[in-house]
């Protein structure tokens, strides 16, 4: 599955050491985070992962939401809830190239 890639992985990794450079927005869910990240970072795959004007969409599998649970635990201190108790994490990205902007968002359920 395409969002267990060490792209995605990578760039969520890159967003926890550089919070500053990234665009969050408040979507009208209270368990969604939304970002846009400066497109000059570097992606493998990026056509794969990151698709000009189209978005991909997927489940991170169980095992990596267990192992993943720190750095996952970092965007939900972005959502508006406060008990950290999700199972589930969808991750939906785009490339938005008249914005510069990788978009990415996760949805925790």
């Amino acid at each position: 599955m395409a969002s267990n890639s060490d792209s995605i992985y990578n760039v969520m990794f890159y967003i926890t050491h550089h919070p500053t450079e990234i665009q969050f927005t408040q979507p009208e869910y209270t368990n969604v985070v939304r970002m846009g990240v400066p497109d000059h970072i570097k992606v493998a795959n990026p056509e794969i992962y990151f698709p000009d004007n189209k978005l991909l969409v997927n489940r991170f599998q169980d095992d990596f939401v267990a192992k993943n649970g720190n750095l996952l635990d970092f965007f939900f201190d972005y959502t508006e809830k406060k008990v950290p108790n999700y199972h589930e994490v969808w991750v939906s990205s785009a490339h938005l190239p008249a914005k510069h902007l990788y978009f990415l968002e996760l949805s925790f359920e």
